[in-house]
């Protein structure tokens, strides 16, 4: 079989199992296991694959068809212009938390600050730590999260990236191991209510990383017991907000903090994806 041949056996295989990407899924796991990029899938589309490579392939489908993430299954993802490795220990970066990245790319750059200081607060694979740390060189970046194996693999991913000096890895809970105030502070907490996730989510990713408790918001809670005190005079902690959550979060961080600006900030479909605590 060539080519095009196991992309049309991969494709139907996963419709017919309820795949709603199965054209890119197929694509996606068949470049993977040739070595390939996606576009050269179609420049070479009669190459016939060795038996090894076949196998392999139907191997990724036959997980893929059990609702496996893709990015688990390829082992990488990209973030933010960067590919960055994840596994069943991590979260897997998702789109809309770009717009947290762009956010306090832009309040580092808009303020003069001596020795600038960030907090990736719950870092999971590292994503939000590296990105920032790549595009601010001059930043100390702290990176926390209460899982061994996350930060593991969050090294493994500074690393990658070249930026393991700069980003200090810390592990504790939320931001307890912050050893200083910082003038950034920026967190994608766990905000899903569990039981409403699809099984391909629930099944994979790690629930540490997702469960919000029974109304979604335990950790933001938790943050605002912990964010005084955390931030230097004139900083800012940015919060990444679930669907259809910022009026409630808006509401007890009114009440938690009373006096200090809020403000929410929209991601590419419009919708509240991020707030905006301070600046201090």
């Amino acid at each position: 079989m060539n080519v095009r041949d196991l992309l049309r056996e991969g494709t139907i295989f996963l419709r017919e199992r309820g795949s709603p990407s199965a054209r890119l899924d197929a694509e996606l796991l068949l470049a993977h296991c040739l070595g390939q990029r996606r576009v050269d899938l179609y420049t070479h589309p009669q190459r016939e694959p060795g038996p090894q490579e076949r196998q392999a392939y139907r191997s990724l489908l036959e997980r893929r068809a059990r609702q496996e993430p893709v990015s688990y299954l390829l082992g990488r993802k990209e973030f933010y212009g960067l590919s960055f490795l994840v596994d069943e220990r991590v979260l897997i970066p998702r789109p809309e938390t770009e717009v947290l990245v762009e956010l306090t790319l832009e309040r580092a750059r808009g303020r003069r600050w001596r020795g600038l200081r960030l907090a990736d607060v719950g870092t999971g694979s590292g994503c939000i730590a590296v990105a920032l740390a790549r595009h601010l060189p001059q930043a100390r970046v702290y990176a926390t999260d209460i899982s061994a194996a996350a930060l593991a693999l969050a090294l493994e991913n500074c690393r990658r990236h070249g930026v393991e000096e700069r980003v200090a890895l810390l592990l504790g809970d939320l931001c307890e191991p912050l050893p200083e105030v910082v003038d950034l502070l920026l967190c994608n907490p766990p905000y899903t209510v569990w039981g409403s996730l699809p099984g391909g989510i629930r099944d994979y990713e790690p629930r540490l990383a997702l469960d919000g408790g029974p109304d979604g918001l335990a950790f933001y809670r938790r943050l605002l017991q912990q964010l005084p005190g955390r931030l230097s005079p004139g900083g800012s902690a940015l919060l990444e907000l679930g669907d259809n959550q910022a009026e409630s979060v808006l509401d007890l961080f009114r009440a938690g903090l009373p006096g200090v600006p809020l403000q929410t900030w929209p991601d590419v479909a419009g919708l509240p994806r991020v707030l905006e605590i301070g600046p201090l």
